[in-house]
């Protein structure tokens, strides 16, 4: 059965109210996205900005007349903000297995040497690398971001062997797991989500990871630990602000590496950390940035 799909030009002000009136008239699935391709970096707490061209989508079952349904929504729209609407694009959406067709986007992917993300429904390309089993849409961080990527390419190259680990901002866990794969002795993730704690516990189950190599916890909760190196793939104005913590958190002599930065905020957050630390050069990985540093002795 195919679907009836309707994508419709908002601004912020009107999007929400839109959303509603699409569901009013019987919408399954209403979406946004961005139409103009404006990314949004580092919202204010509490917010949920949108895009300053935002396209609201509706999927509608086969069985609704197309043009019927357009001028119903258009009149539903007149008579809640005595404005015309944009046009509406209508689209024939063919009905398939969404699930398979989600899962075929996605494939093991290796950083480094020895390290792989793995989906559940895939055999691991090489068994005896550190496969670290983690399924996309399951978690807030699946390596496929510049970001992720880059901190699990340093873990990767690092030697982590029988060290101490702290994840702050662990989000899914995949920083700390793929420390304790690469043979870390302990590692304390940190997150202000409890449902980011929860999958990273989760993910943990998934490999096989002794409950006793992982601690997790909110910040507000979190013992005084030291750890040998210190991890925090989060925000450039976050990391800031974080830089007296973090610092204090690691051993003289152990590493940070900071990511979720961009190019042009780099210089900010090195600043920040240099009282405490002796930072490398940055890397850069698409418009993203990642900094690593030493603690000093």
């Amino acid at each position: 059965m195919p679907w009836i799909q309707l994508k419709i030009p908002a601004d912020p002000d009107n999007a929400d109210l839109l959303e509603d009136v699409l569901m009013e008239m019987g919408a399954d699935a209403v979406s946004m996205e961005d139409a103009a391709d404006q990314p949004l970096y580092e919202p204010d707490l509490g917010t949920t900005p949108l895009w300053s061209q935002t396209t609201v989508t509706g999927l509608f079952q086969s069985s609704y007349d197309i043009n019927e349904l357009c001028s119903n929504i258009r009149d539903a729209w007149h008579q809640q903000t005595q404005q015309s609407l944009a046009d509406i694009d209508v689209t024939l959406v063919e009905d398939k297995d969404w699930a398979r067709v989600w899962m075929d986007d996605f494939h093991p992917l290796r950083f480094g040497e020895r390290l792989w993300i793995v989906p559940s429904w895939h055999d691991a390309p090489d068994p005896d690398a550190a496969n670290l089993l983690l399924d996309p849409g399951l978690a807030f961080g699946t390596g496929t971001h510049d970001t992720t990527a880059l901190c699990l390419q340093w873990l990767d190259g690092a030697d982590v062997q029988g060290k101490q680990v702290i994840d702050y901002g662990c989000g899914s866990g995949i920083l700390g797991l793929a420390a304790l794969l690469l043979g870390a002795d302990h590692v304390m993730g940190v997150d202000t989500d409890p449902q980011a704690l929860e999958a990273s516990r989760e993910n943990a189950r998934r490999n096989d990871v002794d409950e006793s190599r992982l601690s997790l916890y909110l910040p507000k909760d979190e013992p005084d630990a030291l750890a040998d190196i210190t991890l925090a793939n989060i925000l450039a104005q976050p990391l800031i602000g974080l830089a007296p913590h973090l610092a204090a958190k690691t051993r003289p002599g152990g590493d940070i590496v900071l990511s979720g930065i961009l190019n042009h905020q780099a210089r900010d957050v090195m600043v920040a950390y240099e009282p405490w630390f002796i930072m490398d050069e940055p890397e850069q990985q698409g418009e993203w940035i990642r900094l690593t540093g030493r603690r000093h002795r």
